[in-house]
């Protein structure tokens, strides 16, 4: 019975989008009311761009989606601007910032599995444009605040040399919020703050990064020309492991008795006052009347860590629910529609084109992009360009043990990690993952408690999911053998989609990563003058036929 409801469902529209009504008057830095220009809503030119970009930060963990946790600012700027209900990233770090920086899913850049790792000779393909380098064409400049983690092992790889004016932050995927340190591994331990291309020594004060961060940030503002389009491209380190924050913001959240929900609620309540902070610099330097920012987590929460993707199943690191949909809103003088609810598919590769379009730049027609301007349906309320999502697939997964051709109908390997969107209905196949629901009441006891978490059991040998997202957003009903026509079609896209792949870049680990090697520093260590040499002609035509015969050899 419920799977027929479910199905019914599915014939409902999935791209809808609900508007509340907007009445406050807009305002000058001092709180001067402004007469409203003709035409208000769209860019009366170039728009200031900022893109805060939180870590780690669960479905369920903001004010609005009724989290304990305490985020007025995040409330009041989302409540103001539109709410994307229906908003997916990837479910890991360096994923999510690719697909944002390239507007291509990982597929197109070899970075489909996992994350880059500190020791790995491995950092976003030279040859992907990308949207600050975009954004610089036309006039703009670019900033970059934050965690990078899209490599570093050679400086051609470094966020200065990818399109960024100024870059201040941190290179690798997480580390201390104080002393801005991090072991990838016993020995192996190095800072990592960097101002441009060097290490940031003098930075080094002792200040929380999240509060560091926006002081740079708030340096920037107060430095530009507000008359010149800027790109402010904030990636904050909160609220990832590890779990640190300033004991004051600890004051509101004393009743968590679990002491990784506790300094979660502490760092997130820091975060929420960062931004804050930095729309407080936007109105006093006087960009914020022509000003566009987008917030947006990165993945879904870790609840070990602290995070909470409660209704949603699931955790970061998997691909269903609570590792892809993402807090996410756009906040601007320039929406259309303001105070809306949408409910619309959108990915966060389609930043990508929306910016560089908003921005009146050019997007090449050989940069073949898997993102869409979805403005017109962010600021108007329209029908998204977008009906499908492949959330990924990843050939040097785990393989499913009871993975086949013949549970894929000979149209797909069952063992494979994947996981695709088409309107309604997401199919996932392979390792799922970890696949538990995590209620709030997990959280109650001082330590982590699983016994509150609710699972499910299925058949030994299962390697495909079918849901009807649109019906079952939790995921709590599988209709892949009911609905075994619908499998197929999706198989096939993702079959589809695999022709298209690029071999995956996941070098093994290079000893010279070492940051001991480097001054203790994380840092780029690939050197060009590195390279094998060419023979020396005068030392005989004999030693280069062995050393031709040593490379065929090997």
């Amino acid at each position: 019975m419920v799977a027929a409801v479910l199905a019914g469902l599915s014939l409902l529209s999935l791209l809808t989008c609900g508007y509340l009504a907007w009445g406050s008057r807009r305002t000058g830095p001092g709180g001067t009311p402004l007469a409203e220009e003709p035409g208000a809503g769209a860019p009366r030119s170039q728009p200031h761009i900022i893109f805060i970009l939180a870590d780690d930060q669960g479905f369920r963990d903001v004010g609005y989606h009724g989290s304990e946790i305490r985020t007025p600012t995040l409330d009041k700027l989302a409540a103001e601007g539109v709410k994307l209900e229906n908003y997916y990233v990837q479910p890991m770090c360096t994923p999510s910032r690719s697909q944002l920086i390239t507007g291509k899913y990982q597929i197109h850049t070899g970075l489909q599995h996992s994350i880059i790792r500190p020791t790995q000779p491995n950092c976003l393909p030279l040859d992907n444009v990308t949207l600050p380098q975009k954004l610089k064409e036309v006039g703009y400049s670019t900033h970059m605040v934050g965690k990078w983690h899209l490599g570093f092992y050679r400086r051609e790889c470094m966020p200065t040399q990818r399109g960024f004016d100024s870059f201040f932050g941190s290179l690798l995927g997480s580390g201390d919020y104080y002393t801005h340190f991090k072991c990838d591994s016993p020995g192996i331990c190095g800072y990592d703050l960097y101002e441009n291309d060097n290490a940031a020594w003098d930075h080094d004060t002792g200040i929380y990064s999240t509060q560091m961060y926006t002081q740079k940030v708030q340096q920037i503002l107060a430095s530009h020309n507000p008359g010149k389009p800027i790109f402010l491209y904030i990636a904050y380190q909160a609220v990832h492991s590890p779990l640190q924050a300033p004991g004051r913001y600890f004051e509101h959240y004393r009743s968590i008795n679990n002491i990784n929900r506790r300094r979660y609620a502490a760092m997130l309540a820091c975060l929420d006052e960062a931004i804050n902070n930095v729309t407080l610099a936007l109105k006093k330097y006087g960009y914020y009347e022509n000003s566009i920012i987008i917030y947006s987590s990165d993945n879904g929460g870790q609840p070990m860590a602290g995070g909470s993707n409660w209704p949603l199943r699931g955790s970061k690191g998997t691909y269903w629910e609570g590792g892809i949909r993402a807090v996410g809103f756009v906040h601007s003088p320039l929406l259309k529609n303001k105070g809306s609810v949408c409910k619309e598919l959108v990915h966060i590769t389609d930043w990508f084109p929306t910016l560089i379009t908003l921005a009146e730049g050019q997007i090449d027609e050989d940069i073949q992009l898997d993102g869409y301007d979805i403005w017109e349906t962010i600021s108007e309320g329209r029908r998204s360009p977008r009906v499908d999502i492949l959330h990924n697939i990843d050939p040097i997964y785990t393989k499913a043990k009871n993975g086949s051709w013949a549970a894929g109908y000979g149209i797909w390997n069952t063992a494979i990690q994947s996981a695709i969107r088409v309107n309604h209905w997401k199919l996932l196949t392979g390792n799922p993952g970890y696949s538990d629901w995590v209620p709030p009441q997990a959280f109650s006891n001082a330590g982590p408690n699983r016994w509150h978490n609710e699972r499910v059991s299925w058949s030994a040998g299962k390697t495909v999911w079918l849901f009807n997202i649109t019906a079952d957003p939790y995921e709590r009903v599988d209709l892949s053998t009911r609905y075994p026509d619908v499998v197929k079609q999706l198989l096939r896209r993702l079959s589809q989609f695999n022709k298209t792949a690029v071999p995956v870049r996941y070098p093994p680990k290079d000893p010279r990563s070492n940051p001991k090697l480097n001054g203790g520093v994380w840092g780029p260590w690939f050197k060009e003058d590195e390279k094998k040499k060419k023979p020396d002609k005068s030392k005989g035509a004999n030693k280069q036929k062995k050393n031709k015969n040593k490379k065929k050899a090997n």
